[in-house]
């Protein structure tokens, strides 16, 4: 998944955090599972092309999508983020 959002410049970048424990009510139960937690660079104006692609991939049903804005950043980093969601 990672590799298509950054090959489809949906994501400047992806890091991925293994080992990652999640328990949560899933159909009326409590579940627990091993995941990977995606941290998913992108811009605003990408965001709703982004989230229904992890939804096409996603094994889940439902996937965690939740954004956080950047508040601030390195205009370098910035800069690079948009060049690297452009569409071609």
């Amino acid at each position: 998944m990672a590799e298509a959002l950054v090959s489809e410049q949906l994501a400047a970048c992806v890091n991925l955090i293994a080992g990652i424990e999640s328990i949560y009510r899933w159909e009326g139960k409590v579940a627990r599972d091993r995941e990977v937690l995606l941290i998913i660079k992108t811009t605003g104006e990408r965001y709703e092309a982004l989230e229904q692609r992890v939804k096409e991939l996603h094994s889940y049903t439902t996937p965690e999508v939740i954004a956080f804005s950047i508040e601030r950043g390195s205009r370098e980093y910035i800069d690079w983020l948009r060049r690297s969601t452009e569409i071609s």
